[in-house]
Formats: structure tokens, C-alpha cells, sequence
């Protein structure tokens, strides 16, 4: 038997520094807690009754008081015996609140029956007309009428889906994670830049400095997003999910350089370029193994060159592309 809280932290803006504290609340409540950034959580207080001595309510009460007391921050608070009832309890209360759906057949039935078809997760406008427009007003009506009719009504994955979920049953699990972090890096020109090849140049050197500090942190880079500024004050943006989470600064280079010619810039005045890595514990990352000799040696080159940085400075050894020559005399 599970018992899940969904966590909406009123108010939280995306950037909120508030919100890392509230996520340091619950984790003094239960070990299974998982981020829904900007402004919720889950947590799976299971465990946590028999430790601290209250039911799922008496927990919602006790991260209610800590979080308004370690960030000022009001929440709202569903607690339920499955994820989709914790989520749609909580979008039923007001902030400062908390409504819970005890775990007894009776009390889920007189919880999501009266419900319109709309509170229902997975249903948006368009199913719910087609709904209503069958006579099914309610999250009973649903549960009231035979799967092999909503399958025909919406098809057979979509009439399953909420056959099941208008009958509470919701097989997810909490799965603890925190916010992904980010390493973002800029270049700006001296001044509006036409030429593809500075640009190239300019992604090249992002990618060498991304690199290098992704290994010095032993972090990785799971998804990297090119955000071209251009001179009217407009950007473009692309983001491409890394095969496998990296900080090889050739592999690096290769999805940067891919993320810039999807661009297809034609004679765009650039006036800076920024990259941004979603970034990964190292020691999540797993290389996969290849038979490519290349591979292998300019790994062992990459670690030789961040030893020398590390000891001569960041710019005793760069790619020729972005060396500057001596100046002749």
C-alpha cells in the first residue's frame, strides 16, 4: 500500500532559489522524493508513517509548517494512495491547504465519480467534448461505461488509458531525482558577425571550454542546447539530446556543430552565441565502448591536454582553429 503526496509550491517562480530549500524539506521526511520543477514535488511517505508516528495527513501537516518555516512559502498538499489521485487532490485545494483521498475503495469512488470529465490526467478539450457529446459528463460516467465503448469512442490505447484511470489504477511509482543542472557558456563578437567560419570558430571554443569544465566538475553533458543572438535583439534556439551523456569535448563539438548548421543561417548578423549543457553526475555517465582506435587516443590526448591546462593555464594548449598567430614584427 502506497501513500504518495503531491507537493505545489504557491507562487514558486522558475528561478525561485526557494525551491532547492523546499526539496531539503522533504527530504527530511522520506528518502523517495521526485522533483517536478519549477514548483512541485512527490514524495512517497510510505516509510516515513511508522517513523515519525503520523498517517499521510500528519506528514502533509508537518511539510507544510517546515516549508513555511524554512522559505515562507505557502503550499498545497495532495495526499492519495497513487500518483493521480495525489495530483488531482492537490489540484483541488486551495493554498495553504491539504485534501487527502484516504485508501479505501468507498472514499476514491466518492473522490473521483462526482469529478468532471476534464480532471481526469490525459483528458484535454478536445477528448472532453467528444466526451460530453456522448453523454459522459463525469469521471463515473466513464467508469460506468463498458471499455470496449470507450475504445471505440477514442481508441484502444487512448479508451484503455481511461478506463483504467477512472477506476484509480495508476502503476506509477515515485522516482527520486533532482533538478537537472545546467552549465551555460557565451561568446559575444566585437561586433555583428556575418561570416560562418567566425561562427564556427565561436561554437569550437565553446565546446573546448564546456568540455573542460564539465571534466573538472566530473560532470556530464546529457542535452545541449545553441542559442544564436542576433542584431535586432532576436535568438534562435536548437537542443539536441546527447547518444549518451558526455563531457568529450569531441563528441561535444560534433552536436554543437550540428545544433549551429540547423540554423541554416543565411548572411544572419550574429551577435553572440551561447551553449548550454543539461549536466549529469560522471558517474552516471556510462561510454559506451567502441572499437575505434581514433576514439581512443584522442581521449588519452584530452587527458593530457587538461593536464597541462591545469598546470600552465587554460590556454596552453588549444586547437589550432583557435590559436592566434605571433604577431610579426
Amino acid at each position: 500500500m502506497n501513500h504518495v503526496l503531491h507537493i505545489h509550491y504557491h507562487g514558486l517562480t522558475p528561478t525561485d532559489p526557494r525551491y532547492p530549500r523546499a526539496l531539503d524539506v522533504l527530504a527530511t521526511i522520506s528518502a523517495r522524493v521526485q522533483a517536478l520543477p519549477p514548483d512541485a514535488a512527490i514524495a512517497d511517505v510510505t516509510g516515513a508513517q511508522k517513523y515519525f508516528e503520523r498517517g499521510p495527513e500528519g506528514l502533509a501537516q508537518l511539510i507544510r509548517v517546515r516549508t513555511l518555516a524554512w522559505t515562507g512559502n505557502p503550499t498545497i498538499i495532495g495526499a492519495g494512495p497513487s500518483l493521480m489521485l495525489a495530483a488531482m487532490a492537490a489540484a483541488a485545494t486551495a493554498p495553504g491547504h491539504i485534501t487527502t483521498v484516504p485508501d479505501t475503495d468507498e472514499a476514491i469512488v466518492a473522490f473521483l465519480h462526482p469529478r468532471p470529465v476534464a480532471a481526469l490526467p490525459g483528458i484535454g478539450p478536445a477528448t472532453a467534448r467528444t466526451l460530453s457529446h456522448h453523454g459522459l459528463h463525469t469521471i463515473g460516467d466513464i467508469a460506468r461505461t463498458p471499455l470496449a465503448t470507450l475504445q471505440r469512442l477514442l481508441g484502444a490505447s487512448t479508451g484503455r488509458q481511461l478506463h483504467d484511470r477512472a477506476h484509480a489504477h495508476d502503476p506509477r511509482t515515485v522516482t527520486p531525482h533532482t533538478p537537472p543542472q545546467t552549465t551555460t557558456l557565451s561568446r559575444t563578437f566585437p561586433h555583428d558577425e556575418l561570416d560562418p567560419h567566425a561562427h564556427h570558430r565561436a561554437v569550437l571554443a565553446l565546446t573546448h571550454q564546456l568540455g573542460a569544465r564539465l571534466r573538472t566538475q566530473h560532470t556530464a553533458a546529457r542535452t545541449l542546447t545553441l542559442t544564436a543572438r542576433y542584431a535586432d535583439r532576436t535568438t534562435t534556439s536548437r537542443t539536441r539530446t546527447l547518444p549518451e551523456p558526455t563531457a568529450h569535448t569531441r563528441a561535444l563539438t560534433l552536436s554543437a556543430t550540428a545544433l549551429y548548421d540547423a540554423f541554416a543561417l543565411q548572411r544572419a548578423r550574429v551577435r553572440g552565441l551561447s551553449l548550454t549543457a543539461e549536466t549529469t553526475d560522471a558517474a552516471a555517465a556510462v561510454h559506451q565502448l567502441t572499437f575505434d582506435p581514433q576514439d581512443a587516443k584522442a581521449r588519452s590526448i584530452e587527458a593530457a591536454v587538461d593536464r597541462a591546462r591545469h598546470r600552465f593555464g587554460p590556454n596552453a594548449v588549444l586547437p589550432a582553429a583557435l590559436a592566434t598567430r605571433p604577431t610579426q614584427t
